[in-house]
């Protein structure tokens, strides 16, 4: 189901709780919510569609990944950008990294760890920061 957006910066600064297998139903509307937003929008996090949960959703080259509970655990070439939001009005400068090291958990809740790099290293990076509740 497509979800309305959270535009509410006090509840987006809030840091999410980690998912869980009753929270599948969340992923499908998250991933839902994202097509629906596909011509502007190339990644989500739970919280942009009102739900406090450490799920994500990303377009990865072209096809569709969900994480739930993702965490970067190694980072390497900062670099500086902007970025901008569906929930959030304008562009900001951020400092992201070229290249990221992600664990998650896969819709069993299998634990996954992957490398990524650029564009799609930079949009895990900014849904990740929405599950920490740091507003870019």
């Amino acid at each position: 189901m497509i979800r309305e957006l959270c535009k509410d910066v006090i509840f987006l600064a809030q840091k999410s709780r980690p998912a869980t297998p009753e929270d599948l139903p969340v992923a499908a509307d998250l991933l839902d919510t994202l097509k629906h937003h596909k011509d502007g929008c190339v990644g989500m996090a739970a919280n942009m569609i009102g739900v406090s949960k450490r799920i994500i959703a990303i377009d990865n080259d072209g096809s569709y990944l969900v994480m739930f509970n993702p965490e970067i655990l190694g980072k390497s070439g900062p670099y500086e950008t902007e970025e901008g939001c569906l929930s959030l009005t304008g562009v900001r400068p951020v400092r992201r990294w070229k290249t990221i090291k992600v664990r998650w958990q896969n819709e069993k809740f299998q634990t996954r760890i992957k490398t990524f790099t650029g564009w799609t290293a930079e949009i895990i990076q900014h849904e990740v920061d929405h599950c920490e509740g740091i507003i870019i």
